[in-house]
C-alpha cells in the first residue's frame, strides 16, 4: 500500500475532527494538537546522526531535548518504517491515526526511577506517541508499575488518558519503531547522544535504573559513560535480577550535577509478548525487580 500524501515537515495541520469514513494523514506534524506532543513547528530536525549528537549537546532543557527527540530524522530505514507503518496500520487499529514519529523520553522530570526499553512497538507506541502505551506489553509493565505504587493507573491506552508516572521516567535505547523490532548497531549508535544527555540531565535526582531487555542493557553502557558515570571494566552481563551500583562524577560538558548517592542498575526480562507468555518473565518477576528498585531509590 502507497504511503498517505504527507505534509511538509514541521507544517500544522488541520485540527478538526475527521470526516466519516476517513482518517487525518499520518504521521502526526509537530504542533498540530496531539496530546502530549512536545514540539512546535519550529523545533530543530535532526536529519542525521551527527545533527542528532549535536542538537541533543545543545538542548538547554529536558522539555527541549525532548521535543528535539520526537521529530528526528537521523536514520532513513527507520523514518520509512515508522511512516510505513502509520499508513498500510494494523487492520483493528485502521479508523485511527497514527503517530508515527520517534517517542520521546516520558514520565516525572525527576525521577528517582529510570526504566530503560529496547524501542517503541509499530503499533504501540509507534500509534499512540507515548512508549509503552497501546500494547500488550504496555499493559504488562503499566499493570506493575501500578502494584508498586509507581503508576496513577494500571493501564496505558492511548497519549490523553490520563496516565502519569510517579517517580518515574521511561526511556527507549532507539526512539523509533523498528522493523522486526531489531534495530543495527548504527541505528543504535545514532539514538546513543538523545539517551546519554537525557541521562544526563536527570542525574540529579536518579536512584535507580531498571533495564529490560538485554539490547537496551548494552546500549546504556555508553550512555551511562558519556553521562558521566563511571563503570565497571569488564562490563557486567545481562541477567534477570542482575544488580551494579554505579557512581556518578560528573561529564565536562554534559548538562547536569554529580550525584552524591550512588544510582543501583538493575537487569529486567523484557516483558514482550514472547517472554510474558512463555513465562520466562511472570508479573512477580516483575514486581520483584521494581520493588527492588523502589526500596533502593527511597535511601537518602
Amino acid at each position: 500500500m502507497a504511503p498517505d500524501p504527507g505534509l511538509i515537515p514541521g507544517e500544522p495541520e488541520p485540527s478538526a475532527p475527521d470526516a466519516p469514513g476517513r482518517v487525518s494523514p499520518s504521521p502526526v506534524a509537530p504542533g498540530s494538537g496531539w496530546p502530549g506532543d512536545p514540539a512546535s513547528p519550529s523545533t530543530p530536525v535532526a536529519a542525521s546522526p551527527a545533527d542528532a549528537a549535536r542538537l541533543a549537546a545543545s538542548a538547554g532543557t529536558l522539555a527541549e531535548l525532548t521535543a528535539r527527540e520526537s521529530v528526528c530524522r537521523a536514520c532513513p530505514r527507520l523514518v520509512a518504517w515508522r511512516e510505513q507503518i502509520c499508513a498500510e496500520r494494523r487492520k483493528s487499529f485502521q479508523s485511527e491515526r497514527y503517530w508515527g514519529r520517534p517517542i520521546p523520553g516520558w514520565g516525572d522530570d525527576d525521577p528517582r526511577i529510570l526504566i530503560v526499553g529496547l524501542a517503541p512497538a509499530a503499533h504501540g507506541g509507534n500509534r499512540t506517541g507515548r512508549i509503552f502505551t497501546g500494547d500488550r506489553s504496555g499493559d504488562f509493565l503499566f499493570a506493575a508499575l501500578y502494584r508498586c505504587g509507581l503508576a496513577a493507573s494500571p493501564i496505558s491506552v492511548a497519549a490523553d488518558d490520563g496516565q502519569r508516572l510517579l517517580g518515574v521516567r521511561i526511556v527507549a535505547a532507539v526512539r523509533c519503531a523498528p522493523p522486526d523490532n531489531k534495530p543495527t548497531p548504527g541505528e543504535r549508535s545514532a539514538c546513543e547522544p538523545w539517551l546519554a544527555t537525557e541521562l544526563a540531565m536527570v542525574t540529579q535526582s536518579l536512584r535507580a535504573i531498571v533495564c529490560l531487555g538485554g539490547f537496551g542493557w548494552q546500549a546504556l553502557w555508553p550512555a551511562l559513560v558519556k553521562a558521566g558515570f563511571t563503570v565497571p571494566k569488564p562490563r557486567p552481563a545481562f541477567g534477570h535480577g542482575v544488580e551494579v551500583s554505579l557512581t556518578h562524577t560528573g561529564a565536562p560538558g554534559t548538562p547536569s550535577t554529580a550525584s552524591s548517592s550512588p544510582v543501583l542498575l538493575l537487569g529486567c526480562y523484557h516483558p514482550s509478548q514472547q517472554n510474558t507468555f512463555t513465562g520466562r518473565v511472570t508479573p512477580a518477576m516483575l514486581d520483584a525487580v521494581l520493588t527492588s528498585a523502589v526500596s533502593y531509590s527511597g535511601r537518602d
